[in-house]
């Protein structure tokens, strides 16, 4: 839930991509099934720390993204009344996402960033920051490639450099396709563990998995890798 990428493939259609960099404390999550959230069908990977997710696509026109944290770092401060998992669940009640922002009680939760992907039917990109007082919403260029990486556990000058680094992906003219955004998942960096896309801070907080979605206008494909085992690879069909 701490670095995410989306690219564009034409008007409707879109890759989004996920590293799941938490603590080594997380339990080990689920990979990715189909369930029914609030009568619809919705496929996630299930953290089983609050049987939420950092992920998920539903069957109809949304597709949701976690990121830790608001627009700067900030203190840990347990208990929280609700799950941020949980929340990005809950989104699936409301008709839309005005309606989710205006009727959503988000007090008592700890501060983040909620990427939502609607196709309706060209994609809208949808950012929801809580900074643990106030909502704050924008709208990104659905047409351009993005990178985002959480502020709480990144410093400025490493997401900037991050940046440079998917800059220079871009510019190399890679192909649009899950493998070649999941390889850069894998390999973007410098060398540095700590601050590469695929990190590990010794072994104390690291990239716990890589999640993808290819949205198109009728279907849909999730690639979910489990970075701790060596066999935790699994595709699951949208729709």
């Amino acid at each position: 839930m701490c670095t995410i990428t989306y690219l564009p493939l034409g008007s409707s259609s879109y890759i989004l991509t996920s590293n799941r960099d938490e603590g080594a404390y997380r339990k080990i999550a689920l990979p990715p099934e189909k369930y029914t959230v609030h009568n619809m069908a919705v496929y996630f990977p299930k953290d089983m720390e609050a049987n939420g997710t950092w992920f998920a696509a539903a069957e109809t026109k949304f597709t949701l993204c976690l990121m830790n944290g608001a627009f700067e770092r900030h203190k840990h401060n347990p208990p929280y009344r609700l799950s941020r998992g949980i929340m990005l669940l809950d989104f699936f009640i409301y008709r839309d996402v005005d309606a989710f922002i205006s009727q959503y009680d988000f007090n008592g939760i700890e501060p983040f960033t909620l990427f939502i992907i609607e196709q309706s039917p060209d994609v809208k990109i949808h950012e929801i920051c809580w900074d643990g007082k106030k909502v704050h919403y924008i709208t990104n260029d659905a047409s351009v490639p993005h990178i985002w990486s959480s502020a709480q556990l990144y410093e400025k000058e490493v997401i900037r450099g991050r940046e440079v680094w998917f800059d220079a992906w871009l510019k190399a003219k890679n192909e649009f396709t899950m493998e070649k955004i999941i390889l850069f998942h894998k390999t973007g960096g410098d060398g540095n563990s700590c601050t590469d896309l695929l990190m590990n801070r010794d072994g104390k907080v690291f990239t716990l998995s890589i999640t993808s979605v290819k949205r198109e206008e009728n279907k849909g494909l999730m690639h979910y890798e489990d970075m701790i085992s060596k066999n935790g690879v699994k595709e699951i069909r949208i729709g």
